[in-house]
């Protein structure tokens, strides 16, 4: 079972979750895995790898207390209370101990890694390496990066990587993914089979580098179900799954055993024509979506500069030319589409929290972005009342009921909500607001008002 809401100690009320495998012995030393969760939701996230750490023999914990509305230094301070107090309570190997998260949690499970010693590897789901600076090439960790096609990150963990740039130029091959793994998927935990790959990469580098004992019979089980997969991925026409999946096995089965045949493998994957096509038509779609991405980081910092308003049929176009992507019938095509939508939500989320920072915050600048994000994400409801609200507040009460109608044509029904919006008690009087109101719920809260 998992055991929630564990207690740092008694003067400390942060708790985190547990969870301890079935055969545990507290005799032996055991690997633990640091989940990170940026919502504190500790729980959740050992569930989600309590079925790969059983069967890989992982004890897995997570805090309920960490959270991105902290700094990077009270979520550390967090951890390591957390850290300290897992190492006092079970019998953990000293040289085993790792971290893992998705998105936001995976980049902080990178800092955790770059800041405490005792972190030997990471499993970084759906984001790259934050803050390279940090770490420190005299204490290495291995990371694995796992994530979905249609992830806007996927570029990222490609060039971490170390393979080619989207531009015309090359990147340096200072590679700083040890492992990556690709799966058909966007912005979202991989299948389980991926995380056990995960755990399964961390037990065989131990047994490499002589931190536990070889098992041989663990060993060939692994590579002969990799070579089953590998396969698997040949016959079904994912050429480029394949190579991946070939260069992962020939790193983390290095020194185990004799990879003569993997090799062979490999170069008869690369040979293929139909790896060819694939590799050149994802090369080709990952550099019109770089050029892409920067035509649109440029426009809006330029639009929040100049407040200009008149680019929002731009922004609409462009949302356009996404969803014809999305829907195209070319899987590269339509993966490009995916991290489009995501990158260009990302950027603008990026934008908002850069403006409520500034003191004092410019309320029409962020205003504009609540705006770009309904053109972007036209089912997240929150930002058109924030512009309903806004507009409220200075009278503009034709933008107020413009967006109005545009979040009830989009399937709102939360109308007790809209009668408690703040700014908007002027608003809710006008003939205009209660007509639109009547047309959408068939009653209204006040009479219309006639002239």
């Amino acid at each position: 079972m998992v055991q929630d809401s564990v207690r740092i100690n008694d003067s400390i009320p942060e708790t985190f979750a547990v969870y301890l495998p079935t055969n545990y012995e507290p005799s032996l030393k055991w690997p633990v895995l640091f989940a990170m969760d940026m919502q504190g939701r500790g729980k959740q996230i050992v569930h989600m790898f309590r079925e790969v750490a059983e069967e890989q023999g992982f004890i897995v914990a997570a805090s309920n207390d960490i959270h991105d509305s902290l700094s990077i230094v009270q979520n550390t301070l967090v951890t390591s209370r957390m850290f300290n107090r897992v190492f006092s309570l079970f019998s953990i190997h000293k040289n085993r101990t790792y971290t893992a998260g998705l998105a936001d949690g995976a980049q902080f499970a990178t800092i955790v890694a770059s800041l405490i010693k005792p972190v030997e590897g990471v499993i970084s789901c759906g984001a790259g390496i934050p803050y390279k600076e940090l770490i420190n090439p005299k204490n290495p960790f291995q990371f694995i990066g796992i994530v979905g096609r249609s992830d806007h990150n996927f570029n990222n963990l490609l060039e971490d990587f170390g393979m080619t740039r989207t531009t015309t130029k090359a990147i340096g091959r200072s590679k700083m993914v040890d492992y990556l793994m690709v799966f058909e998927g966007g912005a979202e935990w991989p299948p389980q089979d991926y995380l056990q790959r995960a755990l399964e990469i961390l037990n065989l580098k131990s047994m490499s580098k002589g931190d536990i004992a070889r098992d041989s019979t663990y060993v060939n089980s692994n590579y002969n179900r990799n070579m089953a997969e590998l396969d698997k991925l040949v016959t079904n026409g994912d050429y480029l799954g394949a190579a991946f999946l070939a260069d992962e096995m020939l790193t983390k089965f290095k020194g185990l055993l004799d990879l003569d045949e993997l090799k062979r493998r490999k170069k008869f994957i690369w040979r293929e024509k139909e790896y060819q096509v694939q590799s050149r038509k994802q090369n080709r779609y990952l550099q019109k979506e770089y050029f892409i991405r920067e035509e649109y980081d440029f426009n809006l910092n330029d639009d929040v500069l100049t407040l200009n308003y008149n680019n929002l049929g731009w922004w609409n176009y462009q949302k356009g030319e996404i969803d014809k992507f999305r829907k195209s019938n070319d899987p590269f095509e339509k993966e490009m589409g995916n991290r489009l939508l995501g990158f260009l939500n990302a950027l603008v989320e990026d934008n908002i929290e850069l403006e409520k920072a500034q003191n004092p915050v410019n309320e029409e600048a962020l205003s504009y972005l609540w705006m770009v994000k309904t053109i972007s994400a036209p089912l997240e409801y929150q930002n058109y009342l924030n512009i309903i609200s806004d507009s409220a507040k200075y009278e503009d009460f034709g933008t107020a009921l413009f967006y109005l109608e545009e979040l009830l044509k989009k399937g709102f029904t939360d109308k007790a909500a809209l009668y408690t919006l703040k700014h908007t008690a002027l608003l809710r009087i006008t003939p205009e607001f209660n007509e639109i109101i009547e047309k959408y719920f068939k009653d209204a809260r006040y009479d219309l008002i006639e002239d």
